[in-house]
């Protein structure tokens, strides 16, 4: 840059060198002082490129275009606009590209590196694989292929898998350029399930685009939703991911502080990546939309997006999450069972959301006894105290008297100033209307009169003297 400057100083300076100093100041990031260089030199294929991609970082649409309509069908034109569809998220447009220009240009490998870029944002892993060991045969040691494997595997297989890939990166990284070691120490803390997040990735937010995303991604997994919001909030998303993780953690922060416009924006931004061209049918792009359904309450249109791509997550426990809300809230309730308790993750069965949905499914399905019995495994604490009301009144509501009479005594024991006993009388009563008609064993009865007698109300001794009358003329021990 520095000798490019020098030569525009001297009279006789060749009119082409405002071309390759604008060139130079754009690899280094001085984007305006490249446009000024560049307007100074004069027309060219090689200008008009280097216009193209300023006007992409610039976000000017209309120059944009008007630079695309310069471009010529010859390999440097193509392969700049190919990038500029790779940056646009244009995957597709830019394989078709490099495809073409390989299919005439075999001695071009590089482009493999590039198109195996454009599957594994695709979702495409294996064809990224298959794709990127062409490059491998000939270019063993190339840092930004083997990063690129190490991340297919971490896809594909899981972290470990992938960081055995990135050790062949390590082997090397010390005679190769100080990036690589950035960025083996950024994949490792994904690859290791965020372990050392809070060391390594602050010092490479500026460094590495993704290490402000990962970092995010950290903060949302320990619960510390405030701390991802501060990071983002003032990130202006221009890639599906970004948008995405902007949505997810605005409706995380709308859930934790019951703010309707964080949950507004979260389904916003989940609309726009579902509902875009080049998003619309990729996996991501169906969650997306699935979510924006999910916050409008609309579970019908969320089952149709869950159902497209649930073929793909089987074992995860997130999806098994909402996928089960989704069945709960439309009455599958069946179905909401069996998927919740496919769920494994600790933290998940904890949270009251889960516990909750599960004993309504379980009262649904008339297991009103499983409800109960989760319930006693809850210590004391205001979720378990709601816990207690849901099952109260969804069992009363489906007739399983015994353990809504249960619930409303235990109700009425922790909070006695309220009308619990209206509740516990009718399940009372209900339980003895199921034994005159057969369906609750008469033995029941002998436990419906201590819950009875827990209260002080002056219904209660008329109402055991008709249970015990019952009792006698029937022969039934109490």
């Amino acid at each position: 840059m520095e000798e490019y400057k020098k030569l525009t100083l001297k009279p006789d300076c060749p009119a082409d060198v405002w071309v390759y100093l604008a060139c130079t100041l754009f690899f280094l990031g001085l984007y305006r002082e490249a446009e000024d260089a560049a307007s100074k030199a004069p027309t060219c294929a090689l200008q008009n490129r280097l216009l193209f991609h300023l006007a992409h970082k610039f976000n000017d649409e209309k120059k944009l275009m008007g630079f695309h309509q310069n471009l010529e069908d010859v390999t440097e034109d193509q392969l700049s606009l190919a990038s500029i569809h790779y940056m646009r998220s244009h995957y597709q447009e830019a394989i078709d590209i490099y495809k073409r220009i390989l299919l005439q240009n075999r001695d071009f490998l590089p482009l493999n590196v590039y198109v195996a870029l454009c599957y594994y944002k695709l979702d495409y892993y294996d064809v990224s694989q298959e794709v990127l060991a062409v490059y491998l045969q000939s270019i063993p040691e190339s840092t930004i292929a083997l990063n690129l494997k190490a991340c297919n595997h971490f896809r594909l297989y899981n972290g470990k898998a992938a960081e055995a890939e990135l050790k062949n990166l390590i082997d090397i990284s010390s005679c190769s350029f100080e990036f690589a070691k950035e960025l083996i120490r950024h994949n490792l803390v994904v690859f290791r399930g965020g372990e050392g997040a809070l060391q390594v990735l602050p010092p490479l937010i500026d460094v590495i685009s993704e290490a402000r995303l990962n970092l995010v991604i950290y903060y949302l997994r320990q619960d510390d939703v405030q701390e991802a919001y501060n990071l983002i909030k003032d990130l202006e998303p221009t890639t599906p991911q970004e948008y995405i993780l902007k949505g997810v953690v605005n409706a995380a922060l709308g859930q934790d502080i019951g703010s309707r416009d964080h949950l507004k924006i979260a389904q916003q931004f989940f609309q726009l990546v579902g509902g875009s061209a080049s998003e619309c049918d990729t996996i991501p792009g169906r969650q997306c939309m699935a979510s924006c359904f999910f916050l409008l309450r609309q579970f019908e249109d969320v089952l149709i997006y869950l159902n497209s791509v649930k073929s793909y997550f089987y074992n995860d426990d997130t999806f098994n999450f909402n996928y089960a809300q989704a069945k709960s809230a439309l009455c599958n309730y069946k179905e909401a069972e069996e998927v919740f308790q496919l769920i494994q993750s600790e933290k998940i069965k904890s949270d009251y959301v889960y516990l909750s949905w599960l004993s309504r499914c379980y009262i649904m399905n008339q297991k009103g006894h499983l409800a109960w019995e989760m319930y006693l495994k809850m210590g004391t604490s205001s979720d378990s105290f709601s816990l207690l009301q849901l099952i109260a009144n969804d069992c009363y509501k489906m007739g399983q008297f015994y353990y809504a009479a249960k619930a409303f005594d235990a109700l009425e024991k922790l909070d006695p100033g309220s009308n619990y006993w209206e509740g516990k009388r009718g399940a009372c009563v209900g339980i003895f209307q199921l034994i005159l008609a057969g369906r609750e064993p008469k033995e029941t009865l002998k436990e419906v009169l201590p819950l009875l007698r827990s209260t002080g109300n002056p219904q209660v001794e008329y109402i055991i003297r008709i249970l015990r009358k019952w009792a006698k003329d029937n022969r039934v021990p109490l």
